[in-house]
């Protein structure tokens, strides 16, 4: 009878979870590398040719930044939802709040399989960071949280606009503000992660060196997905290049033209950084987001506006073999 009861009471509070949102602190069936593979795209080639010592944070700080980034462009849920559920992950990662249980309509709404098991691996990435020496976690934290402001003013931004009603960003200022929140703060991490784990077995260069063309090889790589997606999120009412005229089509080429040239000049900077790293596997890892980068530049130089590019599979595996064996530029 006790049994039959407490059975009966297992039925009903699984119920009652499954109506107000899924408790993910328990969801660990897929392993780090599974989880890798399936978001993260050439990134996973970059993140497996680091050193041991950096890998695992660097990994666990793709993959919280990754599910902050779901829970942001997720379109299919309200924008004050997502703004919600950032909060409720900056807070948890601050160590002021539990581990998030998306609502439903934040763990449906993703159309990539993929990052729904991203989501519902929230408790496996708190687990992990929970288990990371308290140096590296501390840096984990505060890149995400960097990012995480970066996504929430995207959304406060961009939140009422649609393709009839774009908004534009003012200047080149907020353009480049955006850039390091998302990503320049990226190119900081490494490298004070890469100091923190690998001391001068990390680069030959000094840290204010390394961090200030880090922070530009961050910007630049961000620069490129902004170039890259630039019609679709057009069309979706999002203008992230600061045009004075959307509707001057030589204005609007001559704008998008001169940041291709400014994408350029900050992905290079990752090349010289690169340069100076100390092993080869550091300077494959960290080389190869550069050499892809300019291969979608070199595309987008030469592609109609309103075609998104691609790098084809056989480059990123050439450009994987030649950061590996030095034959980067």
């Amino acid at each position: 009878m006790l049994r039959a009861t407490a059975s009966k009471s297992s039925r009903s509070d699984a119920l009652r979870d499954d109506r107000r949102g899924v408790c993910l602190a328990a969801v660990t069936v897929h392993s780090e590398n599974q989880l890798l593979k399936g978001v993260s795209r050439s990134f996973y080639l970059s993140l497996r040719l680091l050193p041991p010592p950096m890998r695992d944070a660097a990994s666990l700080g793709y993959l919280l930044a990754r599910t902050s980034d779901t829970l942001a462009d997720t379109a299919a849920a309200p924008a004050d939802m997502r703004i919600h559920s950032l909060d409720d992950f900056a807070r948890a990662l601050d160590g002021g709040g539990r581990v998030p249980c998306w609502p439903l309509e934040i763990l449906h709404a993703p159309a990539d399989a993929r990052e729904r098991v991203l989501l519902e691996s929230t408790g496996h990435l708190f687990a992990w960071l929970a288990r990371l020496p308290a140096a590296e976690a501390m840096l984990v934290r505060e890149v995400v949280g960097i990012i995480i402001g970066g996504q929430k003013l995207d959304l406060d931004r961009f939140g009422a606009a649609d393709g009839g009603n774009p908004v534009v960003l003012t200047d080149d200022m907020e353009l480049e503000d955006y850039a390091w929140r998302v990503a320049g703060c990226v190119g900081a991490f490494w490298t004070k992660l890469g100091l923190l784990t690998l001391g001068e077995g990390f680069s030959k260069q000094d840290s204010g060196w390394l961090m200030e063309r880090a922070v530009a090889y961050g910007k630049g790589l961000q620069l490129v997905n902004i170039l890259r997606d630039f019609t679709v999120d057009l069309a979706n009412g999002r203008c992230y290049l600061p045009l004075a005229d959307l509707h001057n089509a030589q204005h609007l080429l001559d704008e998008r033209r001169r940041w291709l040239d400014r994408a350029a000049g900050w992905v290079g900077e990752g090349f010289d950084y690169a340069e100076t790293l100390v092993s080869r596997r550091l300077r494959s890892a960290s080389v190869l987001p550069a050499m892809l980068a300019i291969e979608t530049l070199n595309l987008l130089r030469e592609a109609p506006l309103e075609v998104r590019v691609k790098v084809p599979r056989s480059r990123v595996y050439l450009s994987l073999i030649g950061a590996f064996t030095g034959r980067v530029r």
